[in-house]
């Protein structure tokens, strides 16, 4: 498994959360959502998903991957 804690922005309270933490679920991830630090810890398995695919799926739910 791969870890990974990406820098997003647009977050703002448990909506953001559970948007962000389904969508990744959806996709076959697992997330965890630091609002004060605005950061998502993401585990995936790199044989089944990329880190774009990571990105792309927070992004379609209206959030931006800066780091």
């Amino acid at each position: 498994m791969t870890n990974v804690t990406l820098k997003v922005e647009g977050m703002s309270c448990q909506h953001c959360v559970n948007s962000i933490e389904g969508a990744l679920k959806e996709i076959g991830a697992t997330a965890k959502v630091d609002l004060a630090a605005n950061t998502v810890a993401v585990e995936f398995d790199q044989g089944k998903l990329t880190l774009d695919a990571v990105k792309e799926a927070i992004e379609e739910q209206g959030y931006d991957v800066v780091a």
